[in-house]
């Protein structure tokens, strides 16, 4: 009999050593344990490591798991439950499974910049570098807005497409008067915003 119960336990001590190696692992949050107490089959469950590193188990409380091994994690539960045994009780604890590994974090390359060129009639034409997203409106805002010969209402925004290239009309007067959206479209890099000047009677 007595030989019966020690191949008994050390089949179940196999058990629990065979999902997750204990060796030098070291129990995290989001792993889950099996905790059996071969006295008391009533406090036999399987806990999730609470991500403080803890798990909760009646008669027990809290315990702390986070960064400790399985041998540890026995250990203390036995002690905790020395009082409630007239002896020690024997503990088996395992790991049923680990918490999947954190996503790997990729860290965004630095925003490219953009090049815009704006000519004619403003206060600084020439060639601008931009975040992406900027629009017409703050390109024209970064080369100091409108000289007073402006023609406002014929704005082009030349877009070149391979060896096409697309004109837009922008009429910042409409843009102005809250009558128009097309001063928020994003530039794109190469874009040239062309500011003409008025004519005699315009």
């Amino acid at each position: 009999m007595l030989l019966a119960t020690r191949i008994g336990l050390l089949i179940l001590a196999l058990a629990f050593a065979a999902p997750v190696r204990a060796g030098d692992y070291l129990v995290r949050p989001g792993d889950v344990l099996r905790v059996e107490v071969l006295e008391d089959p009533a406090m036999n469950r399987d806990t999730l490591v609470t991500p403080d590193g803890r798990i909760h188990l009646p008669f027990v409380g809290s315990v702390a798991a986070g960064g400790r091994s399985v041998d540890q994690i026995r250990a203390g539960l036995a002690t905790a439950l020395a009082d409630d045994f007239a002896i020690g009780p024997t503990v088996f604890v395992g790991v049923s499974s680990v918490a999947p590994s954190a996503p790997v974090q990729v860290v965004p390359a630095p925003a490219e910049t953009l090049s815009v060129y704006v000519m004619g009639e403003v206060a600084k034409p020439g060639h601008v570098e931009v975040a992406p997203g900027t629009t017409v409106l703050q390109v024209l805002a970064t080369v100091g807005g409108f000289s007073d010969f402006a023609a406002t209402k014929r704005i082009q925004l030349r877009r070149s497409h391979g060896a096409d290239e697309a004109v837009y009309a922008l009429n910042y007067d409409a843009v102005e008067r809250g009558q128009s959206a097309d001063g928020q479209v994003p530039v794109a890099d190469g874009d040239t915003l062309i500011v003409p000047a008025r004519r005699l009677f315009e």
